[in-house]
């Protein structure tokens, strides 16, 4: 029997499993097969306070880990199966093998979507990236193509544009889904070029991002329909003044490749919550919660991206951890 059991393993699982050990609570964290959450796919993280020259992200998740095991928490690097939330002690199933605990915390985090095209995954962290407020210092006067038309997106491009030289926002279709106040803000910003109907097909480079192949619909004689502010004539460019070439041409089709330094990623993000029957969800997925961080089901708590959908970052993830690990040392106590 557990007082606490954490499933999950990034920066607000092992946060939280920090400060339940310290106040000698019984923690099991259930990591998961692929343990440590989405820093372990990034390299440089210079944001994280207390480092100034930067750290490694599995650097900084193995350091969080250890510091966790060394107050007591027991770390089982499996999946979790299922939850049973029906009765207490809640039951965790780790395939055929069931942990009980008094208080549970979902920390399971939410996963990028990404583009599942030719050479994207290899080049995490070499060029693809999912966070502009996390990379866009390394790509410091140069050339950047952002993925997406929702607010992500829009918010994405505008911090990249303060760093890099331009910014190209790729969006497979003719119109945005964003807010009209992103919109307005990216398409009046002089360091971004729309692309509208086009979509990428592969990445290219050996060891980082070298270029894309990209293919685009609805042209007109060889050119593109884009946005770009402040120019007349914008509506149509051609691809080699958007310093491209073209591969192949199929009617109001286009196959051509373009030079890029940099890849961001932004067409969501998927909530791993799928899996915890009975606990309440928003629309898209992420678990809700209320100012205490107690989902709906009393004894179960939430912290981090399964529950954030605004910042996703790794500092905020390790705040919600802490307050959710408060929360449950509050509501053990008054269960006693």
């Amino acid at each position: 029997m557990y007082d606490v059991i954490i499933i999950g393993s990034g920066p607000s699982g092992l946060t939280a499993a920090i400060y339940n050990t310290r106040a000698d609570l019984k923690t099991l964290v259930i990591s998961g097969v692929k343990w440590g959450g989405q820093l372990m796919l990034t390299t440089a993280v210079e944001n994280f306070p207390g480092f100034p020259e930067g750290i490694q992200g599995p650097d900084l998740m193995a350091n969080m880990r250890k510091q966790a095991e060394r107050f007591g928490a027991k770390f089982i690097d499996d999946d979790v199966t299922s939850l049973d939330a029906s009765s207490r002690p809640f039951k965790v199933s780790v395939g055929d093998k069931i942990y009980e605990g008094k208080s549970v915390i979902i920390a399971t985090g939410a996963d990028t979507m990404w583009l599942n095209v030719p050479g994207e995954q290899e080049k995490i962290g070499r060029g693809v990236s999912s966070c502009a407020p996390c990379d866009a210092a390394f790509f410091r006067n140069k050339n950047v193509i952002v993925v997406g038309g929702g607010d992500s997106a829009m918010e994405e491009a505008d911090v990249l544009s303060k760093f890099a030289s331009s910014v190209r926002l790729l969006h497979r279709r003719d119109t945005f889904k964003a807010s009209e106040i992103m919109q307005k803000r990216v398409l009046e910003n002089e360091k971004i070029t729309v692309i509208w109907n086009s979509e990428i097909e592969e990445v290219l480079g050996d060891q980082k991002v070298e270029k894309v192949k990209i293919k685009s619909k609805g042209t007109d004689n060889k050119r593109l329909r884009v946005h770009k502010p402040k120019a007349e004539g914008n509506d149509l460019l051609s691809v080699e003044e958007l310093s491209g070439n073209i591969l192949k041409e199929n009617g109001e089709e286009l196959e051509w490749e373009m030079p890029i330094d940099g890849i961001f990623v932004a067409i969501g993000h998927m909530p791993n919550s799928k899996i915890f029957k009975g606990i309440e969800t928003d629309e898209k997925g992420f678990i809700k919660a209320g100012e205490n961080y107690a989902t709906n089901v009393e004894g179960i708590f939430v912290a981090g991206d399964v529950y954030d959908h605004e910042y996703k970052q790794a500092i905020t993830a390790a705040g919600y951890g802490c307050a959710a690990a408060l929360e449950v040392q509050k509501w053990l106590r008054e269960q006693e």
